[in-house]
């Protein structure tokens, strides 16, 4: 199915049409694409500093974290992102400017985890290293100055699909606690099965990309098979009572878009606290186009939910 930029929002059309052609199965020339489009280096902030610690995964490997702390601090909460990437792609450069900002925005703490990537490092390593970070967090929360029940899980795209599958892993070994899973456009079904998923030519993301993308995490020939864990496809989890509230947020020209309303339905069947919103004439990552309407609005709606789960005390100004 081709998506036409006729129903892409007017505001939108232009950054759709000049996104660079990325062949996802060959990954060395999409990580150059991807390097020249982010950079691999951090622009420093006068208003919110970083720096970086490391924890161990599984399997002893260090994996970096990216502390940034405002200085206009006005939460005790935190918030641990997850960058997106398909699995293959992402580094701490790609949302260091987003992260900042939420920092700057939310007045809290963020936690950034640069975990490995497939197919190098195929599952479960990836979601491994993102739950590694995910309890040095918590171990190290009060030399933060972060309350432990105000910790909110943010990932986007692939990094929400090892997010939600954190969820599992915290849920299955009894913590850590999180206040909040946010997810934007989640990948989490590798089946691909739902309508949105038969889209073929959508800006930035299609169908032929997922595949790839799938099959580098889980390996040649592994996506769709009955052995498919869910903390590697969180969409495949039967039970998910028990899991923290969740924010999930689809754009309309995604083929994840309805793997995501699926599981906010799952979620709410099991009777976990979920807040929905799809985003019209969107495509997948269009929230990055900073100067259109809709993606200003999708950018406050981010903030204001993250506010509102850190604890973040309000400044003259904010708005509600």
């Amino acid at each position: 199915m081709t998506i036409s930029l006729d129903l892409v929002d007017p505001e939108l059309r232009d950054a759709a049409a000049a996104l660079p052609a990325v062949d996802r199965t060959d990954v060395p020339g999409a990580r150059r694409i991807f390097a020249a489009r982010f950079g691999t280096q951090s622009e420093p902030a006068d208003d919110v500093t970083t720096h970086e610690v490391s924890c161990r995964s599984a399997d002893g490997a260090a994996v970096t974290l990216r502390v940034y702390r405002p200085r206009d601090l006005r939460s005790d909460g935190a918030v641990y992102h997850v960058h997106g990437g398909g699995f293959i792609l992402g580094n701490l450069a790609m949302s260091h400017p987003r992260n900042v900002e939420i920092a700057r925005e939310a007045g809290c703490v963020v936690v950034a985890v640069d975990y490995r990537l497939a197919p190098e490092h195929p599952f479960p390593t990836p979601v491994d290293d993102v739950y590694a970070g995910l309890v040095w967090l918590f171990d190290h929360a009060e030399e933060l100055g972060v309350e432990r029940q105000r910790i909110v899980l943010h990932g986007v795209s692939a990094g929400a699909c090892l997010a939600a599958g954190t969820t599992l892993l915290a849920r299955e070994r009894g913590g850590p606690d999180v206040r909040l899973q946010f997810l934007a456009s989640p990948v989490l079904d590798d089946r691909l099965t739902s309508r949105s998923s038969g889209f073929a030519r959508t800006p930035a993301l299609t169908r032929t990309d997922l595949v790839a993308c799938w099959s580098a995490y889980l390996g040649a020939g592994v996506p769709g098979a009955d052995t498919v864990p869910p903390v590697a496809a969180p969409a495949r989890e039967t039970d998910l009572g028990g899991l923290p509230p969740a924010y999930i947020a689809v754009a309309e020209h995604d083929p994840l878009r309805d793997e995501g309303l699926a599981y906010a339905q799952a979620l709410l069947a099991a009777g976990v606290p979920v807040e929905l919103h799809l985003f019209p004439g969107t495509f997948h990552g269009s929230s990055g186009v900073v100067g259109a309407a809709i993606s200003r609005r999708e950018r406050a709606e981010e903030i204001a939910v993250l506010r509102r789960f850190v604890g973040t005390t309000p400044r003259q100004g904010d708005r509600p």
